[in-house]
């Protein structure tokens, strides 16, 4: 299995030390530190998980991406992507579901929904068992399938929808 990562400095082949990544999601100073860069969106890869690390890709291989999108008040949204069979399976984070229709921007003008945001703390253990289950959907937090959500979870990119506010403004 090839092991990728984006996440701040560490981009590139393999996964980061647990210590090094932890602090992003454990400590002020770290959660700073995520969003310092100006970005909010980071990623962890395999390629070839399930035995398939020696079939090409789209001829078999399969491969899992976790997405790990940050907002400094609302926390961690995760998405697990399985491709590579069908049918592809994809997973959220499961929050408050009764805010899937608030809005939150990403720094790219993306809208999410609050409610499929989690705390930091409860990110991190989904990505430290992520890591150590060799990209297996992780069993410590609540998951919710994408094709359980409404259609309009996600609004389109042109939307005309606004931003959820912000506490405190």
């Amino acid at each position: 299995m090839n092991k990728r990562t984006y996440f701040d400095s560490h981009r590139g082949a393999g996964w980061p030390d647990e210590k090094w990544l932890e602090r992003y999601f454990l400590t002020p100073a770290g959660r700073r530190d995520f969003f310092s860069s100006g970005n909010d969106n980071w990623g962890l890869k395999a390629e070839g998980v399930d035995g398939t690390d020696d079939l090409p890709h789209l001829k078999g291989r399969v491969d899992v991406n976790l997405t790990i999108q940050g907002h400094p008040d609302l926390g961690v949204l995760l998405q697990h992507r399985k491709t590579g069979r069908l049918p592809i399976k994809t997973y959220y984070s499961r929050g408050d579901l009764s805010r899937l229709h608030e809005w939150v921007k990403t720094v790219h003008d993306d809208l999410m929904p609050v409610g499929l945001f989690i705390p930091f703390e409860t990110a991190w253990k989904a990505i430290k068992e992520f890591m150590e289950r060799d990209a297996a959907l992780p069993d410590c937090i609540a998951w919710v399938a994408e094709a359980d959500l409404p259609a309009d979870s996600f609004p389109p990119p042109w939307s005309n929808r606004t931003e959820v506010a912000r506490p405190g403004n």
